[in-house]
């Protein structure tokens, strides 16, 4: 009923910058709170920014100061600002959001498919 769609991700180089963009589809809907994760090869998923419903925003330690999560509410478009990247930024994206329909019952956690970030020289 309600889909995301990333984009944005691709290959850049150390210290360069990428925007991700999750877009969710649907009708009469709304972001609630937003989440971005991430998962290297190898490794178990990341959790690396959030944003909860009081407007409360973390991030990973290891983004701090690089990242910034985002949305724009007209679009119902969730985004992650990736800044000064790393190597050790490489991995696979997620975004996953907590989207809530016309009723107050009507809550849905939705995934994106996840998109391929790649930083190297």
């Amino acid at each position: 009923q309600v889909q995301l769609v990333e984009s944005g991700g691709g290959l850049v180089q150390p210290g360069g910058s990428l925007r991700l963009s999750c877009a969710a589809s649907g009708s009469k809907i709304s972001i609630i709170t937003m989440n971005w994760y991430r998962q290297a090869p190898g490794n178990q998923r990341e959790l690396v920014a959030t944003s909860g419903t009081g407007g409360g925003i973390k991030y990973a330690d290891s983004v701090k100061g690089r990242f910034t999560i985002s949305k724009d509410n007209a679009k119902n478009t969730v985004y992650l600002q990736m800044n000064s990247l790393k190597s050790e930024d490489t991995a696979v994206y997620y975004c996953n959001v907590f989207i809530g329909g016309e009723g107050v019952l009507d809550l849905y956690n939705v995934w994106g498919q996840g998109i391929q970030v790649t930083v190297s020289s």
